[in-house]
């Protein structure tokens, strides 16, 4: 290595402090200007800059590929068998077990497995890892945040030509799968190369559907078993019933018969509350309400006729298109009608006519969604026309609660099964609508534009987070809602209930106040009619009545024009002077005619 620069010092000079002193200044080097460089400089006209004492950053967004996952699992029966032992047999199991018990190193486990068995038994008994220890307190209110809602996923329909999402159904356990159907309603609009599936979606791969159901005609609506959750049910356009397993393929386990369906789509189809968990009902458009046992499709069990007049006469049967069951009153269900009728209806009566129990009529079109608040089943929502409406089962002529007319028709609509005074509807311009009606009355508290097409369909999650909505474009958007739009709030079902009990009581005066009215009208035109029917032979006519009438008009009206008349004069005494005058003149022309016709007699004779 070569030395450039080499520092000599003494060593007791090392680490001594240094020693300053004042001294005169002295000019080291002096550099004179240069004129012909100053020719050449150029002032830089002043300018302000802001700087950042940061580094530059710049955002970008870009939409990357999406990962396609696939989920494949095992069905394990039973195994550890040696292949010479049937485990279906149940001797050669037996004998296996004895065989194996006698062994010692069978023995020698079991010891030494036992004390560690015992040792986790005792421990999972002495702590409870999944114990609640603020169950009971009460619920700390979140800051009031904006209510809102964000887009997860959506499934669009995977076929060239697109359907609508006439029907959803969420899967009962937690709700990671959701059921589509998909149809076209539009009449005669439905071409020869339109696919008739229907999909199970997994609402985490919004890429590919996760199973495919392939029916005879496409699906209207569809309905996961809440009891058995690899089972469902559906209803076709061409009025079958179809019942899948999910374990044993795309195609329907069981398929009613043509002759024994309905004859127009099956629009609502929803299980029964039974020991079987095998028991269901339809409703059609054909009037018809059939209940099934979907292990047995070959005919329904039961029939009902939706005749407005109890004789079960299916000429004047109103056509179904939504139904309503809730599992805490097995014996009740609800159907709305195409004519905007909603009748209520008992199940265990035993003749037809009584299974109607009463109507309710209020909406001006088709009633497209029906369904019992969760927490309080005797008050229910309807949807139909431009409006929805909240009523209760005491009051039969009016809904207790409505919403204003919209600007687009109402398609679908269903309660939040977490808050008791949150509801959501759908409409044809695309927006879904949440209603808090605790909150605001006249206006949603929420709503999304959720697509430029048609809403024909929606689901709310059990848990009240997760709303599906299906579109006429065959897309099924998947929005999650915020917090305070999906728990449950303090006082809210106290409140709730004081609001439907203050507006049931006002239904309920008003009622009686009308139903007065009528009955006084009906007394009223009673009478008229019996003092009709109690007139004499020798009373006036009709003709004669009318030319009674005008003449005492006429005489009135000459009497009102004689009063006014002498009122003029009392009130003007210069018409009254005239008027004299005009008679005094008068009375003098006819004194000179007469004194001139004198005259003339005279001369005559």
């Amino acid at each position: 290595m070569e030395i450039v620069h080499v520092y000599t010092k003494l060593r007791g000079e090392f680490g001594r402090q240094c020693l300053f002193s004042d001294r005169p200044a002295e000019l080291l080097v002096d550099v004179p200007p240069d004129p012909s460089l100053g020719l050449q400089f150029i002032q830089k006209t002043p300018r302000d800059q802001a700087v950042q004492a940061c580094r530059d950053m710049s955002e970008h967004q870009v939409n990357t590929e999406r990962f396609e996952s696939d989920s494949c699992g095992i069905n394990h029966v039973e195994g550890g068998w040696p292949k010479d032992v049937d485990p279906d047999e149940m001797e050669q199991t037996i004998r296996f077990r004895k065989k194996v018990e006698k062994d010692e190193g069978y023995m020698n486990s079991i010891l030494q497995l036992g004390s560690i068995m015992e040792h986790c038994i005792r421990q999972n008994n002495a702590v409870d890892i999944y114990q609640l220890y603020f169950e009971d307190e009460e619920e700390v209110e979140e800051s009031l945040e904006p209510p809102s809602a964000k887009t997860i996923n959506v499934f669009r329909d995977p076929n060239e030509v697109k359907r609508t999402v006439t029907g959803l159904s969420w899967h009962p356990d937690g709700g990671r799968k959701l059921a589509a159907a998909y149809s076209c309603l539009e009449f005669q609009r439905a071409t020869r190369d339109m696919s008739l599936d229907s999909y199970i979606w997994d609402i985490e791969n919004p890429n590919r559907p996760e199973m495919t159901l392939k029916p005879a005609s496409p699906l209207v609506c569809l309905d996961y078993n809440p009891k058995d959750p690899h089972t469902l049910v559906g209803g076709s356009y061409n009025g079958q019933i179809a019942y899948w397993d999910t374990r044993r393929g795309s195609q329907p386990v069981e398929l009613c018969s043509v002759e024994q369906s309905h004859r127009d789509p099956v629009y609502k189809i929803i299980w029964l509350q039974s020991k079987t968990g095998t028991d269901a009902f339809s409703a059609s458009t054909d009037g018809q309400v059939l209940w099934w046992d979907v292990r047995k499709l070959s005919e329904p069990t039961e029939r009902l006729v939706l005749d407005p007049g109890r004789e079960g006469n299916l000429d004047r049967a109103l056509g179904a298109i939504s139904l309503e069951f809730e599992a805490t009153m097995p014996t009740k269900f609800m159907v709305g009608t195409e004519q905007g009728v909603v009748f209520s209806c008992n199940r265990k009566a035993k003749t037809p006519s009584e299974k109607i129990v009463c109507t309710y009529d209020g909406h001006h079109g088709p009633v497209y969604a029906l369904q019992r608040n969760p927490f309080f089943p005797k008050n229910f929502l309807t949807v139909g026309d431009w409006t929805a409406r909240i009523w209760s089962e005491d009051i039969k002529e009016s809904s207790i609660m409505w919403t204003k007319y919209q600007m687009a028709y109402l398609m679908d609509a269903c309660w939040s099964p977490s808050r008791p005074s949150v509801f959501f509807t759908v409409k044809t311009d695309g927006v879904l609508d949440v209603w808090d009606i605790l909150f605001k009355q006249n206006d949603p508290t929420l709503s999304l534009k959720v697509c430029d097409k048609a809403l024909y369909s929606l689901r709310v999650q059990d848990n009240g987070r997760l709303v599906a909505c299906g579109s006429q474009q065959g897309g099924a958007t998947l929005l999650e809602m915020c917090s305070g739009l999906s728990t449950l709030q303090k006082n809210e079902k106290s409140l709730l209930a004081a609001m439907f009990e203050r507006e049931t009581k006002r239904e309920k005066i008003l009622e009686a106040r009308q139903r007065e009215i009528r009955l006084k009208e009906r007394s009223r035109s009673e009478q008229s009619r019996e003092d009709d029917g109690g007139r004499e032979d020798g009373e006036e006519s009709p003709d004669q009545l009318i030319d009674r009438a005008e003449k005492d008009f006429y005489s009135v009206v000459e009497t009102e024009l004689r009063r006014r008349r002498e009122r003029d004069e009392e009130t003007c005494p210069r018409y009254v002077s005239i008027k004299k005058k005009k008679v005094i003149n008068r009375g003098s022309e006819t004194q000179r005619e007469g004194k001139k016709g004198e005259k003339e007699d005279r001369t005559t004779g």
